[in-house]
């Protein structure tokens, strides 16, 4: 079974900058397949969990939502099985646990969510 370990979340004034990792691993060969692409989501307090970012094993293709777009930079390290998430000009309302899962899993229906890591700005 497929499995993420976010790390790097911690307390950051607004405007400053964080990078937050998701170990990926289960897979029986070992690496990452092409075709497993992995997205960042987020939980805020009282919100639903939202899809912020993915990106593609295969050709490091990316998306990002609205809110994070031009801020927020995703990227893959296939050798170590691992996507980061550097964030950049943080807000207070980007305070939030965030996740890694497949991208484009309904949140509601995927029930194998990682611990995840608590961002939280603030000054």
């Amino acid at each position: 079974q497929v499995q993420h370990v976010e790390s790097g979340g911690g307390l950051v004034q607004p405007g400053g900058s964080l990078r937050i990792s998701c170990a990926v691993s289960g897979f029986a060969s070992g690496v990452t397949p092409d075709y497993y692409h992995t997205g960042w989501f987020r939980q805020a307090p009282g919100k639903a969990r939202e899809q912020i970012s993915c990106i593609s094993s295969k050709d490091g293709s990316a998306y990002y939502s609205d809110s994070v777009k031009d801020r927020f930079t995703i990227s893959r390290d296939n050798a170590k099985n691992t996507v980061y998430l550097q964030m950049n000009s943080l807000k207070p309302e980007d305070t939030a646990v965030y996740y890694c899962a497949p991208c484009g899993v309904k949140v509601d229906a995927y029930h194998s969510w990682g611990q995840g890591t608590q961002v939280t700005v603030s000054s």
